[in-house]
């Protein structure tokens, strides 16, 4: 896992919406289901993704499911 220049892991840096995100990613659901759940726009839900990976430097979503299991972001 990466570390900050604060010492802090990206993991613990996520908001709430973040984590939010990861969750129902992890479950599954694509960009269009994860912005109808969140009442936003498909294009911000995408973002919020595309932000979230590049944050913890994962370049596939199967990369941040294992990422966010490993680092008990989410629970299996």
């Amino acid at each position: 896992m990466r570390e900050s220049r604060d010492g802090s892991s990206p993991s613990g840096r996520l908001t709430l919406r973040q984590r939010e995100i990861i969750q129902l990613i992890t479950e599954g659901h694509s960009s269009k289901e994860v912005a109808t759940l969140l009442g936003v726009s498909v294009k911000t839900a995408e973002t919020h993704r595309a932000n979230i990976m590049k944050r913890l430097g994962c370049n596939s979503c199967a990369e941040l499911v294992r990422y966010a299991l490993r680092n008990q972001i989410i629970e299996a």
